[in-house]
């Protein structure tokens, strides 16, 4: 490799800012630090292992202009500054982080390991533009100071850049610097640097909007100026005479943020509304903030007239973050727009101070613990006094999440504790189904492999995999189970469905008839609620399918000598009472009346009979008890008129075992066998039971009513819609 030659510049420029530096640390420095670093410069010099980069930038000069804004913009001390030295010129495999451990501190060593980890991170070609890679950058830092030195040296080299003629590397870092480093100087209060980061972007990205915007914020700064001066003046007045107690601060938009404004709302530079921007902070006591920002407010508004739809009330509804202000565009002198922030110093510091806020802002929820780190940093960045605190901080984040890649460098965030399944199914429910592994940076793992922050997870799989019950105590995340139970579902109806088919295959090869009645008669009588159960345990073999076959045979014999079939009949004056009529046991469904009461002794009304899952409303009688009446009660309306002081909100809540006696009138044309099909569709329904029939006919018609026992409206539907199908059918209410 070609040695290192410094320009005549570059020399001059790099002992100048090792003077400044030795000055800014020397308090914290320790005997010999100097010595020793610059040993390190002249080994890698004369060894030939450091070389220009891709925009011939030196990288001693510039790791020593990057050390000086993380000293003079962020306030890092020794550490930092010997940390960012090092990392340009030293070996930091295991044995040199090693010997810079011996040398210089654990601290140091800490935040080179950490910037070699993030190096490391970039080579996975990951989709940096995700907020999800923000995350993933803070919580694999380790050390926040890795975090501060990464934003530093992205302002350094978007600094030196201007005038390089590799345009693909320039862009590339300019974009980065927009969508990556902005973001974090701004979520970690460095807000001076993340406009300066976001301007330059823009400058070198969009160079004519840049132009364009910057030559007439020039052209116009004196006016502007006086004119905010003119604004303000009145103001100043007004709020004094009134006695409040306040600071006014002016300010134009940056430059990115202006062009942001004029691409969201379409215009040019002059249709930018709040071009100025006038903050008033009040000093104002607890329990006034309001009603003061609101006679600011009122003053204001008085003076100038106002835009309502550039109104933002921040004051009755903080945002998410907790911001909390009053924003108000008007038109002062000369018909320009000014914004006009109203808020006190307590609502001024946790703008200032929250953080986190913005973040939070922007969807990203539930990470209290940076909240508090990142306000921890501000406020030691801020207090010049405690400054070598900020070597002391070390991340300790995050510790419920990890962050891994696909093998196309997207991120994914998943829960401390998920597997390589819960990733597998996070891509796609087959994927997981059929998951038997993966590879995790090129090495084989199984699919209970534990993820870890920043690893590269590529899913293995074969068509022979199927889901298993004891995937459900694999995975973490929710979206995992369902997708499993859901897949075990499948695979059960699949397993019922053959064992179905090979039961009725079975039945058929022997010549037995098959009989639906004698079957659903048989699955009952083997203790089974669901079909589904039964022909399941045909599938995994708990029940011998030539067993069953037996005791089919028993039943369908027993069925057809008990129950001799019936002469199909016609409608005529037929009527049936059920002989072991037995309605249900008082109702242990659960009801709740008006708000939450529930346990409240109510009766259902007879005029309608309301029952489980129907629309319901509570009445108060005069003896004092609740009747319970359907929405669509034919009492309902006049009750509502003449008693509504008496109706009360009721609703079912909860499902026990009762029964409920309804009422069908039938009504159709009169058919041999009509009364044969109504009445088995009845016997067939599980859970319904027919206390009585009674239907007259007459002139080929009948009509009769039909009194039975459900569960609940779902049964009942069913039923209904069972029976309309019934030939000769052709109405069915509900009494």
């Amino acid at each position: 490799m070609d040695r290192l030659i410094f320009t005549h510049k570059e020399r001059s420029e790099t002992l100048a800012i090792a003077r400044r530096l030795r000055t800014s640390i020397s308090r914290l420095a320790k005997e010999k630090d100097e010595e020793k670093v610059f040993a390190h410069i002249k080994k890698a010099l004369r060894n030939g292992t450091v070389s220009r980069d891709a925009f011939g930038l030196n990288p001693i000069l510039s790791a020593l202009q990057t050390a000086q804004i993380a000293v003079d913009e962020i306030g890092l001390k020794r550490d930092g500054v010997i940390a960012i030295l090092l990392y340009a010129v030293a070996e930091t495999d295991a044995g040199g982080l090693e010997a810079i451990r011996k040398e210089f501190g654990d601290s140091v060593a800490r935040i080179i390991h950490g910037i070699c980890k993030i190096q490391e991170l970039y080579k996975k070609n990951p989709v940096i533009e995700s907020e999800n890679f923000r995350n993933l950058l803070l919580s694999f830092a380790e050390d926040m100071r890795v975090i501060l030195i990464m934003i530093a040296d992205r302002v350094n080299l978007m600094r030196q850049i201007r005038d390089t003629e590799n345009a693909e590397a320039k862009t590339e870092v300019s974009e980065e610097a927009n969508y990556l480093y902005a973001p974090l100087a701004h979520k970690l209060g460095l807000y001076k640097l993340k406009s300066e980061l976001e301007d330059l972007s823009l400058k070198y990205l969009e160079h004519d909007a840049y132009y364009m915007i910057k030559d007439k914020l020039n052209a116009t700064k004196k006016s502007r100026d006086a004119y905010i001066e003119r604004f303000i003046a009145p103001i100043d007045k007004k709020l004094r005479d009134a006695g409040f107690k306040f600071h006014m601060k002016g300010r134009t938009k940056s430059i990115h943020s202006i062009w942001q404004k004029m691409k969201k709302q379409q215009c040019g530079f002059e249709g930018v509304y709040d071009l100025f921007a006038i903050r008033i902070i009040l000093d104002a006591p607890a329990d006034k903030e309001k009603m003061q920002c609101w006679q600011v407010f009122a003053i204001i508004t008085d003076m100038y007239q106002p835009n309502p739809k550039r109104m933002r009330d921040w004051l009755s509804v903080p945002k998410s973050n907790g911001y909390e202000s009053l924003h108000i565009t008007v038109l002062g002198p000369e018909n320009k727009w000014v914004e006009v922030q109203i808020r006190t110093e307590r609502m001024d510091e946790v703008a200032e101070r929250g953080l986190a806020a913005h973040w939070r802002y922007k969807g990203v929820k539930g990470e209290s613990g940076l909240d508090e780190w990142l306000n921890s940093i501000r406020t030691a960045l801020e207090n010049k006094d405690d400054l070598q605190v900020i070597d002391q901080f070390k991340m300790d984040l995050y510790e419920d999440e990890v962050f891994v890649f696909t093998p196309k460098g997207d991120l994914m965030k998943f829960p401390k504790g998920a597997t390589v399944l819960d990733f597998a199914y996070r891509i796609h429910s087959n994927i997981g189904n059929h998951c038997i592994g993966a590879k995790i940076n090129n090495k084989a793992v199984t699919f209970r492999y534990e993820l870890k922050n920043g690893d590269q997870v590529e899913i293995t799989t074969s068509s022979a995999q199927k889901p298993k019950q004891e995937w459900l105590n694999i995975v973490k995340t929710s979206r995992a189970k369902a997708k499993i139970r859901m897949a075990l579902k499948d695979l059960m109806v699949k397993d019922g469905a053959y064992a179905k088919e090979m039961f009725e295959r079975r039945l058929k090869n022997r010549k037995i008839e098959l009989e639906e009645s004698t079957v659903s008669h048989l699955i009952k009588k083997l203790g089974f609620k669901e079909a589904n159960d039964f022909y399941r345990h045909i599938a995994d073999g708990s029940l011998d399918v030539n067993d069953v076959i037996e005791k089919y045979q028993e039943l369908l014999q027993h069925d057809n000598n008990a129950a001799p079939q019936q002469p199909a009949r016609s409608a005529e004056s037929f009527s049936y009472e059920n002989p072991n009529e037995n309605i249900a046991a008082a109702s242990d469904d659960v009801l709740v009346i008006d708000r939450n009461l529930k346990g409240v002794d109510y009766t259902l009304a007879k005029c309608c009979h309301p029952i489980y899952g129907d629309d319901v409303f509570g009445f108060v009688t005069v003896s004092g008890g609740i009747k319970i009446h359907r929405a669509d009660c034919p009492n309902a309306p006049e009750l509502r008129k003449r008693f509504g002081y008496r109706v009360v909100k009721a609703k079912w809540s909860g499902k026990g075992s009762s029964q409920y006696s309804i009422t069908l009138k039938i009504i159709g044309n009169d058919d041999i066998g009509i009364v044969n099909n109504i009445t088995s569709i009845i016997s067939k329904e599980e859970k319904i039971m027919m206390r009585s029939i009674n239907i007259d006919s007459h002139d080929g018609l009948f009509s009769g009513n039909l009194e039975v026992n459900v569960e609940d409206t779902s049964r009942l539907e069913q039923l209904i819609k069972k029976l309309r199908n019934v030939k000769g059918v052709k109405q069915i209410i509900r009494l």
